[in-house]
């Protein structure tokens, strides 16, 4: 027998599945790797704050690992922390929940994959409300499912959703609604009006509903808790599953902490799948995101009173600048924005990166919606370097008018 090696030219490149070729990369971290390690750069690219993890949050993780808690834990979370995040959300949402339709999961962006894993088939049909964080939907990709897209429109300068127009994509045999609301990039927050007439849709017709509720605690409005939810009307059984984390209202992005509320008769399904995907959270981690939500109501409604204060002063600013459009939105951490005469979004961020020192996201990143976007998070404490940001964006803006 012959085992000599054959010859480089016959044998077949080391490729991924043609599927997984077809994703695209991040365009966010296309612009990012492009302006990382200047020491004069603006980066406001990344969808986090430049605040640390607070420190009693922080304190709970070094205790926990003082006393040992290193070993293996359940799939579905530590019981404290799955009772904990029910409490928390029967506070925010009136109602009870009961700790069996809980998951603890290894960051929201895992949350979404799972409940992929879960319902999704090839050639299933997926509707989504774009532009939006492109990772769910290069997930449905991954899986084989099909995605059609249901656009944001501005509407009498602000981000609104032509429900009808939603209503209509959603046909029966639709596998799923992903729905992502405060929306990432635009800010869009789903009107309390459409939660019955949508709800009363997907019911009709079977439709699971995957509601991304990162950005839920950060609504402007300070007479509101949280934005409109599906959670506060939904029975126990209805098909949707809300994919929730510590990330955004509790400055824990690093940590990769995230929790699921699905329909009981999933809870065991889910568990198999957690437990081929990552199997359990680190100890630690669950210590830090149950302190979070028990005790961190005061720097929740801290948070989001800078981020209103930041985006009033970043919108108006903007807004000052001949040819900027942004238009009004109800939460999140973003201005979505573009400026007259550029369509190419790509090519822009990289510019200003280039040209004026300033990092900002793609809008296309987002989707073909965002195509002449741009995206630029405002979650800061240091107003000096916002407002930095925006002159270097206008002198940008006044050096390309006169060349």
């Amino acid at each position: 027998m012959d085992f000599t090696t054959p010859p480089s030219s016959l044998i077949a490149p080391a490729l991924a599945r043609p599927g997984i070729q077809d994703l695209g990369g991040s365009l966010i971290r296309e612009v990012a790797n492009a302006g990382m390690g200047r020491a004069d750069l603006l980066a406001f690219w990344f969808g986090e704050s430049d605040q640390s993890t607070p420190q009693f949050i922080r304190e709970a993780a070094i205790e926990s690992l003082a006393s040992g808690e290193t070993f293996y834990s359940q799939n579905l979370g530590r019981p404290w922390l799955r009772q904990a995040i029910a409490q928390y959300l029967q506070r925010l949402h009136g109602r009870d929940f009961d700790v069996e339709r809980i998951a603890a999961v290894a960051s929201g962006d895992v949350g979404l994959m799972l409940t992929c894993q879960l319902l999704l088939s090839p050639g299933d049909r997926v509707v989504a409300v774009t532009p939006v964080w492109p990772n769910p939907l290069e997930m449905a990709r991954i899986l084989g499912a099909q995605v059609e897209r249901v656009p944001l429109q501005v509407r009498g300068g602000r981000w609104t959703l032509d429900l009808d127009q939603l209503l209509q994509a959603l046909t029966p045999g639709t596998r799923m609604l992903i729905l992502n609301s405060p929306n990432n990039p635009t800010g869009w927050t789903l009107e309390a009006a459409a939660v019955a007439p949508l709800l009363a849709h997907c019911r009709r017709h079977g439709i699971w509903v995957l509601s991304d509720d990162v950005y839920e605690r950060l609504v402007y409005d300070p007479a509101q808790a949280s934005a409109p939810s599906l959670l506060r009307l939904a029975e126990a059984e209805d098909r949707i599953i809300s994919v929730n984390s510590c990330s955004k209202a509790w400055l824990m992005t690093g940590w990769r902490m995230g929790w699921m509320v699905v329909p009981q008769a999933l809870q065991a399904d889910l568990s198999k799948v957690i437990e081929y995907n990552f199997s359990c959270i680190f100890e630690p981690i669950q210590r830090a995101a149950a302190v979070a939500l028990t005790q961190g109501e005061a720097h929740v409604a801290q948070l989001r009173a800078g981020l209103a204060d930041s985006r009033q002063r970043l919108v108006q600013a903007l807004r000052a600048i001949p040819g900027v459009q942004v238009p009004d939105a109800g939460g999140a951490m973003y201005a979505f924005f573009r400026l007259e005469g550029q369509s190419d979004s790509l090519t822009l961020a990289k510019r200003l990166v280039r040209e004026a020192g300033l990092g900002l996201a793609p809008g296309n990143a987002f989707g073909p919606e965002g195509q002449g976007w741009l995206r630029w998070c405002h979650a800061t404490a240091d107003h000096a370097r916002l407002l930095e940001g925006v002159r270097r964006l206008e002198a940008f803006v006044q050096t390309a008018a006169s060349g």
